[in-house]
């Protein structure tokens, strides 16, 4: 056996959950590998050229929090920003951006080709080797082997990867790319459960072949928005999406031509995203709709390529020309890449930890698509945790483990270590109850003392945190201090500045959760201090939102309590009486650490979780 390299940490895999993984892990310092299929794929967007949107949006602010990546490269690459749902409260607004996609690859390659600490490789993995079921390292295809202590799995739709496009199908990744075929069976080996799920892509389309004239221009925002906290771009050229639609030609073709369809035929044998649907499921699950909206989406300034979001097909190649020219402005299209569907293999999350780690497999843990999971911010989220974790085992720290109540990207990984997943998994606002807590603006203000904690956060990104943190406090006793009477001199001056007089004593910081009063306005009138947007924005929504986030801060100290009720590792639900046979079942599967993620398993009844807190404190004071 030839030993090529020793490593702290093996992460398979360089999407977006592996670069994020592989950076978190030799930032904190952990001599780290990231072995990816081919180094001129590293951060593929093998889907759409976005990033963010609704939850989404969330989960790359939070990753950036934390000390991650993904929204300095995006801020640096992307070509439109759009912030969505401004109609709104803050709690569902989400910003969305277009990438370049070479360019964001380019930049996210480099960033990891000179970090510190971490080697990049071009290696297919078909092997990990453990030994008294702990991880001691991988094996290359050429046979080769790198020792580790450490493994995270981010091996996106390759594993045992297969590719549809009507009745044809081959072995292979997205884009044309190898699959990593013998892996599946070497985690079989190891006792890892795995599940076959599906995703799929629209066609790429010749833009000099597009009539724009028959589409409406989506232009990016005036106001300039960034992803990071730490970025300062002020100006960005921006390039603009088109929108068009399906019509009842274009559903004729897609059901006169069903039968072709590989979701139909029986071809397709994984599970696909049910908020993602391909063009051919819309027109089954809503044969009543006559038409579908479509963004035509460039794929970068360096390229003709453009993108038809919502279009995803797997059907036969004659049938995607013969569809996409039934649309306004496609009248003419060339086709460059055609649309495609991608079985794959991945794990079932439930047997995983809520730090990610495999509850059997000591040192391996998995982050991304291989989790069950859609979408690159997802991924980002769950290799950012498990680089993170990788890293503290290393290091014999606790893992880094977000309440629902702290971060979406908690809400994530609670979801799928307690629930599971029996399709595509995808971020929505509506899975995280605690939302107005955990909006996008105050990503930073929740989550970078806990990178700093970790080690992720550097001294430049915790004094713009301090900075930001002790203005809103400042600005926000301000405020409250500052009382104002009912005088008339008072009215006269609020009503010159569009305000509604008063007819009580209140402070400046109740009179800012009046309709149409905001920061800026009360800033003229009662000369107050100068601040930036960001803080601005903070105080407003802290002040309007008050009594509802005090609720629901509320009802998160009560749900803290069976949060905080820890259940023993070593419990044996077999013999606690009175427990119904499917709750047991369920425990025993997945083996919670608290009342409170037992209570979120599905076939746990509240019954149960009663009859488990009466058995632990039994347990305790007979311990005592």
């Amino acid at each position: 056996m030839f030993i090529a390299g020793s490593y702290d940490i093996v992460v398979i895999g360089a999407g977006h959950a592996g670069v994020e993984a592989g950076l978190a892990a030799a930032r904190i310092g952990c001599k780290t590998l990231l072995a990816t299929l081919n180094l001129d794929n590293i951060a593929l967007m093998p889907c759409n050229p976005s990033v963010g949107g609704p939850a989404k949006g969330h989960l790359v602010r939070e990753v950036d929090a934390l000390g991650g990546q993904m929204g300095i490269n995006a801020d640096k690459t992307c070509i439109q920003y759009r912030m969505l749902n401004t109609s709104k409260g803050p709690a569902v607004q989400a910003l969305r951006a277009q990438a370049d996609k070479k360019v964001y690859q380019l930049l996210m390659k480099q960033t990891c080709e000179n970090q510190e600490n971490l080697d990049v490789k071009q290696l297919l993995i078909e092997k990990i080797l453990t030994q008294d079921n702990a991880v001691t390292g991988v094996q290359v295809e050429t046979g080769e082997v790198y020792t580790c202590h450490c493994i995270v799995l981010a091996s996106g739709t390759y594993l045992r990867g297969r590719v549809i496009i009507g009745e044809k199908t081959y072995e292979g990744g997205p884009v044309g790319q190898r699959a990593a075929m013998e892996l599946s069976k070497s985690l079989k080996k190891n006792g890892v459960k795995l599940m076959r799920f599906k995703t799929g892509t629209p066609a790429r389309v010749d833009k000099r072949t597009l009539d724009f004239s028959k589409m409406q221009i989506q232009n990016g925002d005036d106001e300039t928005h960034n992803f990071s906290f730490m970025s300062d771009i002020s100006t960005r050229e921006q390039v603009p999406c088109w929108l068009t639609y399906t019509n009842e030609k274009t559903h004729k073709i897609l059901r006169d031509n069903i039968d072709r369809a590989p979701m139909a035929n029986g071809i397709i044998e994984g599970v696909g995203p049910r908020y993602c649907p391909s063009i051919e499921t819309k027109i089954i699950r809503f044969p009543d709709k006559d038409k579908h909206q479509l963004f035509i989406e460039p794929e970068g300034v360096h390229t003709n390529e453009m993108y038809v979001q919502g279009m995803s097909t797997s059907m036969p190649i004659d049938v995607q020309f013969e569809f996409l020219k039934t649309i306004s402005g496609l009248e003419n299209v060339e086709i460059m890449r055609p649309g495609y569907a991608i079985e794959y293999d991945c794990l079932d999350p439930l047997q995983l930890q809520p730090s990610l780690e495999h509850k059997n497999i000591n040192g391996f843990f998995s982050a991304g698509q291989s989790n069950g999971t859609s979408g690159y911010e997802e991924a980002a989220a769950q290799g950012l945790i498990a680089g993170i974790n990788a890293a503290m085992k290393i290091k014999g720290r606790p893992p880094l483990i977000l309440k629902r109540s702290e971060a979406y990207i908690g809400v994530l990984i609670d979801d799928l270590v307690t629930k599971g997943t029996e399709e595509p998994y995808r971020m929505m606002t509506s899975r995280a109850e605690y939302r107005l807590i955990l909006r996008q603006d105050n990503a930073d203000m929740r989550l970078t003392e806990k990178g700093r904690q970790v080690g992720l956060v550097d001294d430049e990104r915790y004094a713009v945190y301090t900075k930001k943190r002790d203005k809103i406090n400042e600005i926000s006793k301000l405020l409250k201090a500052k009382k104002i009477n009912p005088s008339g001199e008072i009215n006269k001056v609020l009503q010159e500045n569009g305000l509604d007089e008063i007819h009580t004593s209140l402070t400046l910081y109740d009179l800012l959760k009046r309709k149409n009063v905001d920061y800026g306005r009360l800033q003229n009138i009662f000369n107050l201090p100068v601040v930036n947007i960001a803080v601005k924005k903070q105080v407003e929504i802290n002040a309007v939102y008050e009594g509802y986030i005090n609720k629901q801060q509320e009802q998160i100290e009560r749900m803290e309590k069976l949060e905080n009720k820890k259940i023993p590792a070593d419990i044996d639900y077999k013999q606690i009486d009175n427990l119904r046979d499917e709750a047991r079942e369920k425990l025993l599967q997945i083996r919670p650490v608290s009342l409170g993620q037992a209570g979120r398993i599905s076939g746990v009844s509240p019954a149960d979780i009663s009859i488990l807190l009466i058995y632990l404190e039994q347990r305790t004071r007979r311990s005592e």
